[in-house]
This record gives structure tokens, sequence and C-alpha cells, in this order.
């Protein structure tokens, strides 16, 4: 039976076929060949073993021990598939992602006979670790990778999405203002640009805000472990993105080494990347798994990296083999993204201990081209 789905979901299949199918996955250099992947379903794990010489692939099912390691089933045994049923698959998920403008989409019988066939029951990974799958590749080490999908066919995931935990301070200075005039600038009306016209009215009423601190102590901490200022940096360019609605990072980082907020030489700035490098540190972290709300130690976590949906369907992936291309990959394509201002609670003066602070939101998401 047909069922609904959206394209975000379709895409994590899609990556998963496409994988099995072609074998391999390029790289910003190179490419990288596909061993193994493992997704997890409700019911337990599933290995999809590809074997280039068959042109197949070999689906075994399992249970994940409290170690992590996978102990095949006794109960169902192993089954081989063709590739090419992998291709059919892919073939037919494309065709889904690229018809019309809507995000949810109909899937039709014959690709669910398809899904049932390959064990596949629920259209999302049942993960705890924010990874949508694991693969293993045969160089350089024949590790498994723990991956997320991102998907320019439809709606994608942010990259950074912390809600209140990823706020930031800024603390009012200046002039006093009384409690009316502070009524009075909360009270402006619902709008696309409703913080940017605060704001401007705190400016025109004499008020000075200055950056202060980031408003939850672990996020506090953990953008201290890339730059023990990065929160004041990462402030001003949520600022600017408001003010002049300049989104993409690398033309924020750009006008950052203009205004030089941090007070840093120029030798920094432009023999050393000063402001660039430690941009692309942050972004890369996030990519890896740093969340504002949960203590960041710099260590590898379960994600490895990035596969990414091009919207002419190939698949490129980033991982920490080449960190490099993986830093500038997201420099290059990311952006800032606004947040909802009542749900993640920023963009109003509110009064803490006798001071009045306004509260600015950070959420990072990938271009879409």
């Amino acid at each position: 039976m047909a069922f609904e789905s959206t394209k975000r979901e379709v895409s994590e299949l899609y990556a998963f076929a496409r994988l099995l199918a072609d074998g391999c996955v390029p790289m910003d250099r190179g490419e990288r060949r596909v061993m193994m992947v493992e997704r997890m379903e409700h019911d337990g794990p599933r290995r999809y073993v590809r074997s280039a010489e068959k042109e197949s692939v070999t689906i075994i099912c399992g249970v994940k021990e409290r170690n992590g390691r996978f102990v095949e089933s006794t109960d169902t045994a192993p089954r081989e598939v063709p590739c090419e049923l992998f291709e059919a698959l892919a073939n037919a998920l494309i065709e889904l992602l690229r018809s019309g403008n809507s995000q949810e989409v109909i899937v039709p019988d014959d690709i669910e006979e398809v899904l049932d066939e390959l064990k596949i029951y629920d259209l999302e990974a049942h993960t705890d670790d924010r990874t949508d799958f694991t693969v293993t590749f045969d160089a350089p080490w024949c590790l498994a990778e723990g991956l997320v999908v991102r998907s320019r066919l439809g709606a994608m995931n942010p990259l950074l999405d912390g809600g209140r935990a990823a706020n930031l301070k800024l603390e009012l200075t200046g002039i006093k203002f009384a409690v009316p005039t502070v009524n009075k600038v909360n009270a402006l009306p619902e709008s696309a640009d409703e913080v940017c016209q605060r704001m401007l009215m705190i400016e025109r009423l004499g008020g000075v805000l200055r950056y202060a601190d980031v408003a939850d102590k672990v996020f506090r901490c953990n953008l201290g472990m890339i730059d023990l200022h990065f929160g004041r940096l990462l402030a001003e360019m949520v600022r600017l993105m408001h003010l002049e609605d300049i989104t993409r990072i690398s033309q924020l980082t750009e006008r950052m080494e203009e205004m030089n907020p941090l007070k840093i030489k120029d030798e920094l700035i432009k023999k050393h990347g000063y402001y660039r490098h430690k941009i692309r540190s942050f972004l890369l972290a996030v990519a890896l798994g740093m969340r504002p709300a949960k203590i960041y130690t710099g260590r590898s976590g379960a994600i490895g990296g990035m596969l990414l949906v091009q919207t002419d369907g190939t698949l490129c992936l980033y991982d920490q083999t080449d960190s490099d291309a993986f830093a500038e990959f997201l420099y290059q394509n990311s952006r800032l993204l606004k947040g909802d201002v009542e749900k993640d609670k920023y963009g109003f003066l509110e009064r803490e201990n006798g001071v009045y602070y306004f509260k600015l939101n950070v959420k990072i998401g990938l271009l879409k081209r």
C-alpha cells in the first residue's frame, strides 16, 4: 500500500541505495570504495555487505549488544540480492525527489515492495547518535564510519539548531531605559526582520548593545574549546546577519576581518587567516557532533562525516580523513539562519539581576544550490 513520506526521509534512503548500487562514493579528492553499510531498524541493525566480484549485496540481520558489538541473528538467515535491485530503488527514489515542489511525497506500491524485499521497514534510521547509517570503506583503515545525510533535493536539517541553549547575550548599555521604553521596543510587531528592527530602535533611543556572555554555560565552554573569545565573534556575526541581511558564513567572516571585533593584530588576520581558521574549526566541530547543550571535549564522536546528495542526484563524501576539504566545504556552503523568536526566547529586552539583556540565537544550515 502506498504511503506518505517526506523528501528528507526519501533522501536518506536514496543515499543508502545509491551507495550500495555504485559501490563507491566520490570525495573532494578521489573516491572511496564501499564494503558494507549498517542501518538501524526498529527491531535491530541490518548489515548490507557488498561484493564487487559478485555484484551482489548480502543482507544480514542482527542485534546490538550493550558494548555496541553486532551479533548475527540466528532466526533470520543471510540473504543475497543483486546490486541491480539497489540501482532500481535509487532510480525510483530520485524520481520521487524530483517530483513537484512539496516536501511531502507519496511512496508507491512498487517501491514499498522493494523496501520489504531489502528488509527496510523504517524510512528514518533508529539511532541515538544522530547518524543516519554506518559505512565501512576499503581505505584507509577499513573502519566503520557514522555518516549523516544532507540533501539538496529536499529540506535539510540544520547543522546547528540548539534552541535557547544556543543564545548569546548582549547587555544594554548607554542610557538607562525606563520600563515603558522597554515595553515599546518589545511590542514591535512580528515580521521577518523584527529582531533587526528592535536593535535599530534601541540604537535610535540611545541604547548600545554590547556582547556580555553565552547564555548557556555548556555552550560557553564548548565555544571556549574553539577560542576563549569565540562567543564574542559569533555574536558579532549573528548581529551583522540581522542588521545587514548577510547570511553566508564566508561573507560574514570577511566582514569580521574588516571589523576585527576581537581587536587582534593585522598580521594575524592577513597572514595567518585567524578569523577564517577559527570559523572553519567551529563549523567542522559542529558537523562532527558539537551541540550547544552537550559537553564537547574535542574528541571524535559517532559522526565521522557527511554524505551530500547534490541536485543532480550524485553523492559526495566529506569526512575526517580529509578534514581540510570538509572544513572548506562547510566554510563555503554554510549560512546563518533565523530561528523562531518565541520558541528560542530571543530578540527581546529581558531583565536579569537589574540589567537588561538582548539575546541573539545561533542557527546554522547549509546553502541549497
